[in-house]
Parts: C-alpha cells; structure tokens; sequence
C-alpha cells in the first residue's frame, strides 16, 4: 500500500471520527489522496468534473423521483390502512399486532423506499394499538424497526438506485432481484415474533378476530398501494418502461393518489417538494463525495493491494466472500448504513468482480448487511427514529426488542449468500 492511499484512507477516519460529515470526510479525503497521486490541478479537475456529471446525470433524475413518490404516499396517510387490512387477517394470532405492523411496514415500504420514514410513520400507527392489547414495549418497537429495514430493499429502494449508479449494474434488474429477498425477510421476522410471543406470551398477547366481511371492506381500502406497485414493478418487469421513466410514473400516479386519497392542497404539495428537494440536495452531496473517494480508490491502487493480500493468504472465493461479509457486519456496529455502503462499494465491489460473484447477488447483498445495520446497536439508525418519536421508551428495551430480528436477518443473510439462485432468479427471467 503506498504512502499516499495511507494518507487519503487516514484522513478519511480522522474527519469522520471528530465529527465531519461523512459526504465531506469523503470528498476532502478523496480529493487529498488523488492529489498526491496525480497531482493537484489533476485533482481539481477530478472534483470538478465529478460533481457536473453528477448534477446533470439522466441516471440520477430518479433519486428525486422515488423520493417524491415516496413523500406523495406519506401525505396520503395510507399506513392506518395497511394496518388494519393486515390485522384483519394476522391480529387474533399470538404476537398478531406484532405481525401485522411487519406486514404493514412491508407494504408501505413498497411504495416509500425509505426505512427511517416506514419506521417513524409505523410507530406512530401501531405502537397505540399493541399498547392497547398489553404488549410489551420490547416486541412492539423491535418489530417497528426491522419492519422499517425493508423499505431499503423492497423496490423501490434508494439503496439499489446508489448501489447500481456507483457500480453501474442494471438498476431494472436490481429492482427485480430485491422482492424474493424482501419477502423472504419478511418471512423470518414474522418466525422471530412468532417465536418471542410463543415463548414469552405475555409479550405478545392476540388481539381480537376479524369478520370476513369485515376482512373485504378493509382490504378494499389499499387498492392504492397495490395499483401503484404493480404499475411502478411490473412496468419494469415486462419492458414497458425503465426503472427512471416508472419514478416518473410513479410519482405522478402517487401525487394524484394523495390528492384524492389524502386531500392534500396546495400548501401540503408545496412542503412535499420542499422535503423532496432537501432530501434529494443531501444525496446528491453523499453520492458526489463517494464518487470522489471511489476515484481516488482506483488511482491509489487499494484493490491491488487487496488482491495482492488475498493471493498471499490464498483465500478461495467462499472465504473472501465470508471475510468480505463479517467486515460488513463489524463495520455496522460504527458506523451509519448509508454511509457504510458508500465507503465500502468502491473497494469491496471490484475484488468481488474479480472473483467472478455476480453483481446483482452483491448489491442484494450488500443492502440486506446493511439492513442488519439498521437495527444493530450501538448506532442503528431505526434504533434512534425509535428512540425520538417513543421518548418514553428506553433505548436498552428498543435494543432488547431488534435482537431477536438481527438473529433472523442473520439467517437470511447466510441462506443468500449459499443459495444465490433465490436472488437471481426474478431478475434473470428478464
């Protein structure tokens, strides 16, 4: 490793342990080492360039997109009907409610694409209600927030659309692939609930049964999120349009649903493009200072030395790929997801190329570690949504409550990485 990657690379943990945002730590620290490579009029005109075609990239017209989508169903206020549909069918089991807020996340984060917002929106919506039925604190926000990890997954995700961008892999396809695995984790943290309430039936107590025309009358009131999914994936999937012509879609389509659905005005539209333009400017800063340091990566010669170190301990590709994962896992104990996946990619992604792992497989996987990041503690970030919007819940029983989902999304994890099939089917039919 020469002195200057050194250099880059420690600056780059220097700024971000005294606090510098981790766009800027990135940026500075990129810019720093591709300057003593290059040289400096060099690294300007890296920096320079980087963040024009970052700006004006047709590719990136769909972060704003998702997002406003996403903001348009929050407005709409369609998480109490996902709710209820879902209770209406699982709330009479032991840790039902339990159940039926997971369900209830999946589907909102279908259509939001963002896992602090389905967790913040879902606690409010069902935290009330688990109360009500004596649940305990534990269960019902550890399920609020590994319910709110998959809106980083279920298509569609802002998470693939930077992983696809950073790595140019086909964002359509990496769409496709995140269902199966999103359902799947659906899957497991349902079993986890089931299991807690199972062995501990005071913490999840059944709620009360559902008629069937009860059941009909619910369910008729989420056709939205359904119609919505359906016109924004299965428009990818059958090649009617690509993923940035459906967040054109998609937003129009959500914007008109808040409107009727929700009765938003003009004042409320003008806030969602507000927050939309925030969130979108915050992004668009991340990415532009992962690119920097991902440019300074490749001239500074870290994957040479990666495969260098890989051949000297003549690891097979199963154990670079269990190396690989493990240093995922630890790193998300330190530090924030999106963060994590940004700094990583760059020099992760070209070794695992190399080694002849499928790029779609990775970003799958990669976005289901850092869901694990989500909600491992000390610095899981629906750990801390939790933490603001239930003040009167104590951080160790919101950690108590995530263990037993970090568990189950520790399984799922391992059956993905074995069986890469699960993830490639969907998207290998295209």
């Amino acid at each position: 490793m020469t002195s200057s990657l050194f250099i880059g690379l420690a600056a780059l943990f220097v700024l971000a342990a005294i606090g510098v945002p981790i766009a800027i730590s990135m940026a500075l620290a990129g810019f720093l080492g591709f300057g003593l490579v290059v040289g400096w009029p060099g690294a300007l005109s890296m920096v320079g360039q980087t963040a024009f075609d970052t700006a004006f990239s047709y590719n990136l017209a769909i972060l704003p997109l998702f997002i406003l989508m996403g903001n348009f169903i929050t407005r709409a206020r369609l998480s109490e009907d996902l709710y209820s549909a879902a209770y209406s069918f699982v709330g009479h089991l032991r840790g039902g409610l339990a159940l039926s807020t997971l369900m209830a996340c999946t589907g909102f984060s279908a259509v939001c694409g963002s896992s602090l917002a389905t967790a913040a929106t879902m606690s409010r919506v069902t935290m009330p209600s688990m109360r009500k039925f004596g649940y305990k604190d534990s269960l019902a926000t550890g399920a609020i927030a590994a319910g709110g990890t998959l809106g980083i997954l279920i298509p569609p995700s802002v998470a693939l659309v930077l992983y696809g961008l950073m790595t140019n892999t086909d964002i359509d396809k990496l769409f496709i692939a995140g269902i199966v695995p999103g359902l799947l984790g659906l899957g497991f943290y349902c079993a986890a609930a089931y299991l807690v309430a199972v062995f501990d039936p005071a913490a999840g107590p059944p709620g009360e049964r559902t008629s069937w025309p009860e059941r009909l009358r619910v369910m008729r009131r989420v056709w939205g999120v359904a119609t919505l999914f359906l016109v924004v994936i299965g428009g990818i999937y059958l090649g009617v349009f690509t993923s940035t012509e459906a967040a054109g879609i998609g937003a129009g389509f959500a914007c008109v649903f808040a409107i009727v659905r929700g009765g938003m005005g003009v004042r409320e539209c003008f806030e969602v493009l507000v927050e939309t333009a925030r969130m979108t400017a915050m992004l668009f800063i991340v990415v532009i200072g992962a690119l920097i340091f991902s440019n300074f990566v490749n001239v500074g010669g870290l994957l040479q030395a990666l495969e260098a170190w890989v051949k000297v301990m003549n690891l097979s590709p199963t154990e670079v790929l269990v190396g690989v994962l493990v240093v995922y896992i630890v790193l998300g104990l330190v530090l924030e997801s999106m963060s994590m996946m940004l700094l990583t990619v760059p020099i992760f992604f070209p070794l695992m190329m190399n080694y002849g792992f499928d790029p779609i497989w990775f970003g799958i996987i990669v976005v289901v570690v850092t869901e694990i990041s989500l909600i491992t503690p000390p610095l899981g970030m629906n750990i801390f949504v939790l933490r603001a919007t239930l003040p009167d819940v104590a951080t160790n029983t919101i950690v108590r409550g995530v263990l037993p989902f970090v568990v189950a999304d520790v399984f799922r994890l391992a059956l993905l990485a074995a069986v890469p099939i699960i993830t490639l089917f969907l998207p290998n039919s295209l």
